[in-house]
C-alpha cells in the first residue's frame, strides 16, 4: 500500500479556515487555494456536506464516472493525521489540526482520569462503562466552533447530524432540513454530517454491493437537493478514506503485551502504545516479529519533529495523551484491543487510500 503522509497546506483544516475567512472570521490556520476560488463569490448560502468514509479510492471504485459526484469533482486534498472521524471532523469544526486539540481517534487516554476513554460516547473503552458528570473530551479539550463564531461576526450558522436536533432519520431528511434553512432569509453557513457510508463499509467492506447501493442512494438524493437550491455553494466532502483491512487482536501477542503499561488507545490502525520503561527494544522487535510490513512504529518525539499531528502549538494536555510510540498501520491489518470488534473495513493508518478525500462542489 502506497504511504501518504498528511499534506497541512491543503487539508480539511483549511477548507474550515476558508469558510471562516469568507465570513469574516480571522481562521487559526490557513486557508485551502481550492476553497478560496470557490468562495471568492458572495453566495446567500455556503453548505458543507461532509459523508463521512468517502474517500477517493471510494468513490473511484463504487460510482460512475459521470456521476453527480464525480462530475462535480473540483479536485482532492488531505484529511489529518490520523484520518478517522474524531480528529478530521474536529477539524473541520473548529479549524485546528489534531496537534492543537488533542481530538486525536475513536479513544484517548486521559490521564486526569487514568482510563481510555470513547471521545463521543464518554465511555471507558476497556470496560465499556460511563465515565460519571461531565463528558471528558469536552471538560478536558473544549475548542471554539466554526457555527459560534460564524455567528459571533453577524451571521447565521447551523449544523446538522443524526445526532443534534432535530435528529434526521435518513440522509433524505438531513437534506430537506438543508433546502428549508437554504430558502430563509439572510447569508448563512450550513454544515451538515452524514454518517454514511462510513457506518455500512465499517460492516460490510468498501467494495461490496451493499456498500455501492448505500453510496450511490446518497449520490442521487444529494444531485435532487442541488437541483432545488439557488444561490447557494454546495461543497461535499470526507474526512477520510477507507480501506479493507484484517483484524488482529493486541491481546494474542504476549511478546508485545509484556512491554506495554496499559491497553492502547487511539485507533487500530494508529495505536497508542505506553511502554514499561527498559523495554523498548523488545516492543521493536516484537512488531519486527509480528508485523514486519503492517505497521510503521514511530516513537512519540519523531511523531512531533515531523508535525504528524498537524502545526501549530501543541495542546497542553498533548504529551500526556500520548504514549512513547505509534504502530501506525501502512499495510490493510487493523490491530484491535478487543476481540468483540468485526469491522470489515477500517481508516486511520497512513496510506494514501485513507489519507485523500475530494472536494466536490456545484454552483447553484
Amino acid at each position: 500500500m502506497k504511504i501518504l503522509y498528511p499534506d497541512y497546506d491543503n487539508c480539511i483544516v483549511n477548507l474550515a479556515c476558508s469558510v471562516m475567512k469568507h465570513f469574516g472570521v480571522t481562521p487559526p490556520n490557513s486557508t485551502l487555494p481550492l476553497a478560496d476560488i470557490l468562495l471568492e463569490k458572495r453566495y446567500k448560502n455556503i453548505v458543507v456536506m461532509l459523508l463521512d468514509g468517502m474517500g477517493k479510492n471510494i468513490i473511484e471504485a463504487n460510482l460512475d464516472t459521470n456521476g453527480f459526484f464525480r462530475r462535480n469533482l473540483r479536485g482532492t486534498y488531505s484529511s489529518v493525521f490520523p484520518p478517522t472521524t474524531v480528529a478530521a471532523t474536529t477539524a473541520m469544526d473548529s479549524g485546528l489540526f489534531p496537534v492543537q486539540t488533542s481530538w486525536l481517534g475513536w479513544t484517548g487516554y486521559f490521564p486526569e482520569l487514568d482510563k481510555n476513554v470513547v471521545y463521543f460516547l464518554n465511555q471507558d473503552f476497556d470496560t465499556d462503562k460511563p465515565i460519571e458528570g461531565e463528558r471528558a473530551a469536552w471538560k478536558y479539550l473544549p475548542y471554539d466552533d466554526i457555527c459560534s463564531r460564524i455567528r459571533a461576526a453577524g451571521y447565521d450558522a447551523h449544523f446538522l447530524a443524526p445526532f443534534a436536533e432535530p435528529h434526521p432519520e435518513d440522509f433524505g431528511a438531513l437534506c430537506r432540513e438543508v433546502e428549508s434553512l437554504c430558502a430563509k432569509d439572510g447569508e448563512k453557513y450550513i454544515y451538515a454530517y452524514w454518517d454514511q457510508p462510513d457506518n455500512i463499509m465499517h460492516r460490510k467492506g468498501c467494495f461490496c454491493e451493499r456498500s455501492k447501493k448505500v453510496l450511490r442512494e446518497i449520490e442521487q438524493t444529494a444531485e435532487a437537493l442541488s437541483e432545488r437550491l439557488s444561490d447557494t455553494l454546495l461543497i461535499i466532502t470526507a474526512d477520510h478514506g477507507h480501506v479493507d483491512s484484517p483484524k488482529k487482536v493486541v491481546t494474542d501477542y504476549p511478546d508485545i503485551m509484556e512491554c506495554l503499561v496499559r491497553m492502547p488507545s487511539i485507533e487500530p490502525r494508529c495505536v497508542n502504545l505506553f511502554v514499561k520503561k527498559g523495554m523498548e527494544e523488545k516492543l521493536k522487535a516484537a512488531f519486527a516479529k509480528n508485523f514486519p510490513d503492517s505497521f510503521l512504529l514511530m516513537p512519540k518525539k519523531e511523531a512531533m519533529k515531523r508535525e504528524l499531528f498537524g502545526r501549530g502549538t501543541p495542546h497542553p494536555r498533548l504529551d500526556e495523551m500520548l504514549g512513547d510510540y505509534l504502530a501506525i498501520a501502512v499495510g490493510d491489518i487493523s490491530l484491535y484491543n478487543k476481540k468483540s470488534k468485526n469491522f470489515v473495513a477500517n481508516h486511520a493508518g497512513l496510506t494514501a487510500d485513507e489519507m485523500t478525500i475530494p472536494l466536490i462542489a456545484v454552483k447553484k
